[in-house]
């Protein structure tokens, strides 16, 4: 992989990204930190401050983030003037593991990256929460010299040379997807970038993808391991790899992350990035995503195209999860805050729906659609997903249930007349009651091959927010 055309074509543009910087780029910065509490509580600390081996890849139009996503947000300050240089909305695994049961009874660490263009002064990094109102305030900071002894400087070889998938231009003008692989052999590298390219190709076959493609680089690069696949605990199955990823993350078993962000950080910056998307190299279903840090997805299931672009929704655009009925490891009270991710809602003000310019007048809010229908057979699929697991079935017959799933929604969805407005109905965020989606279905929602128009906008938000499109 290494000596093949592709990778010496992507050394060559890496050589152009360095001149870039030679024409005055900055290199990336990354501050590196522990995250640690418990439900109640939380704490940070700086663990390092890196410079990156490769000049800043951003949009130095849009230093500002304004979409008001995620549930933290940093900001980069200059001191003497209390002047905002550089911010972004992100989550955390920390913030999603709070919510699980085991956070009410222990506390535990993780790592977290703080990216940004190197400052040519110090500066202070805040980093922001969100309140009981939703709104961000400061809930820790640092001082930041970028010149100090202590910073430290890639200066190690790559381990791997950075294939280009799709080169549409310089990288501060576009969004750089790199697409990681973990699990895969020596001998498997070629399938990795068979792979990466597939599943490349089908991300922008999807609106608002499709209509943007032009607007993103896409990466690939791989470690090669000494066994295929990664870890899946669940089923004894413990594998070594270049990132750590693995299935079964907060006791669910089709929850794919890495928790070792220092192994991820240290390959993903030997090539310009701003999204991760992690394939393994697994067939059991599985995938996730996590706001501005990263998403995974099962390169060798037979719903990888599916896994792929909707765990990637989480990962680019902060996109809640629609479902409501598979089982999941976070635990909610009986109170319906106002969410603040842009395709749910609480629906406490109809009148201010966050997506009302698509609601059309004489649609019904809530929206009807057949709820009781779709509930009744969820909990026989349900149940026969569950033993399928328990029993520890080949992935084919997981895959033909989730094939007839989806046959008897799209065709529940199908003879029913809002199916395609957009409005507010009931079940989503992984509740059946109090939280609405907006639309009968979406790629959020279901297996469907699309995003609802909401999701579309939200998406396009971010390319925005990333590129010079617009």
């Amino acid at each position: 992989m290494q000596n093949s055309p592709s990778a010496i074509l992507g050394a060559l543009l890496l050589a152009a990204t360095f001149a870039a910087h030679a024409a005055g780029t900055p290199h990336t910065l990354r501050v590196d930190l522990l995250h640690t509490g418990n439900a109640l509580s939380e704490q940070y600390a700086l663990d390092r401050v890196v410079i990156e081996p490769l000049p800043w890849p951003g949009n130095p139009a849009r230093p500002l983030d304004d979409t008001n996503r995620g549930l933290n947000r940093f900001e980069v300050v200059d001191p003497k003037t209390n002047t905002v240089l550089y911010s972004r909305g992100y989550s955390t695994i920390f913030g999603e593991w709070r919510t699980t049961d085991e956070a009410l009874k222990h506390s535990r660490g993780f790592q977290e990256s703080l990216r940004f263009p190197t400052p040519d002064r110090p500066v202070r990094v805040r980093v922001l929460a969100r309140d009981e109102r939703n709104e961000f305030s400061v809930v820790w900071s640092v001082d930041i010299d970028p010149a100090a002894m202590d910073v430290e400087r890639e200066l190690r070889p790559a381990p791997a040379i950075a294939i280009p998938i799709r080169h549409n231009g310089d990288s501060a003008q576009k969004v750089d997807l790199l697409i990681l692989g973990d699990g895969y052999t020596q001998a498997e590298l070629q399938k990795f970038e068979a792979d990466a390219r597939r599943l490349a190709d089908h991300l922008f076959s999807v609106s608002p993808f499709k209509e943007r493609e032009h607007d993103f680089n896409v990466w690939a690069l791989a470690v090669p391991t000494r066994e295929s696949g990664v870890s899946r605990p669940s089923t004894g199955t413990f594998h070594e790899s270049a990132l750590g990823t693995r299935y079964d993350i907060f006791g669910s078993e089709r929850y794919v992350l890495t928790l070792d962000n220092r192994a991820l950080r240290e390959l993903a910056q030997y090539a310009p990035n701003e999204f991760i998307e992690i394939l393994v190299n697994n067939e059991t279903y599985g995938g996730g995503g996590i706001f501005g840090q990263f998403s995974t997805a099962a390169a060798g299931n037979d719903w990888a195209n599916y896994l792929f672009v909707h765990e990637f929704g989480h990962h680019f655009a902060a996109l809640a999860d629609e479902y409501y009925t598979s089982p999941v490891a976070y635990t909610s009270g009986e109170e319906r805050p106002e969410p603040w991710e842009p395709n749910v809602t609480a629906l406490l003000d109809p009148a201010n729906l966050k997506w009302k310019r698509h609601v059309a007048p004489s649609t019904p809010l809530p929206t009807p659609w057949p709820k009781a229908e779709y509930e009744a057979y969820q909990r026989d699929y349900q149940a026969r997903r569950v033993a399928l697991r328990k029993a520890n079935r080949p992935e084919s017959e997981m895959s033909a249930l989730f094939t007839a799933e989806r046959k008897f929604t799209d065709a529940l969805m199908a003879r029913q007349p809002n199916r395609d407005v957009i409005g507010a109905f009931e079940g989503a965020n992984y509740q059946a009651s109090g939280y609405y989606r907006p639309a009968m279905q979406c790629t959020m929602f279901s297996r469907t091959e699309r995003f609802c128009q909401v999701c579309q906008d939200a998406i396009g938000d971010i390319i925005d927010l990333y590129s010079a499109g617009k």
